[in-house]
């Protein structure tokens, strides 16, 4: 079992910048894939981004150029960089992971962008 807390989610006006960060219970945040997820009311989780162990990187086309994913092994942590926040962008977003055949979800953090 992987455990995983996500923190850093907020309310900012457009334009504005937030980082999530999720860290991870155990080391074997190393080997796994590691993303987020977002899903705004009344609509389906859909992918944000997702980074592979060896640090191979995969975005949404709505976030790219303004998104950024990336991770620390030594700190069991995955990060979201966010810039040019959208309203388009609020939702509550969830951190992810995959290893050994298993998926994971954190428990969200709400994300508000203002116009």
């Amino acid at each position: 079992q992987v455990q995983l807390v996500e923190s850093g989610g907020g309310l900012v006006q457009a334009g504005g910048s937030l980082r999530l960060s999720c860290a991870a219970s155990r080391s074997i945040f190393s080997a796994a894939i590691v993303g987020w997820y977002r899903q705004a009311p009344g609509k389906q989780r859909d992918l944000v981004a997702t980074i592979t162990s060896s640090g191979s990187t995969n975005y949404a086309d709505s976030v790219k150029g303004r998104f950024t994913i990336s991770r620390d092994n030594a700190k069991k942590t995955v990060y979201l960089q966010m810039n040019s926040l959208k309203p388009e962008d609020t939702a509550v977003y969830y951190c992810y992971l995959r290893v050994l055949g298993s998926d994971y979800w954190g428990q969200g953090t709400q994300v508000t962008v203002s116009s």
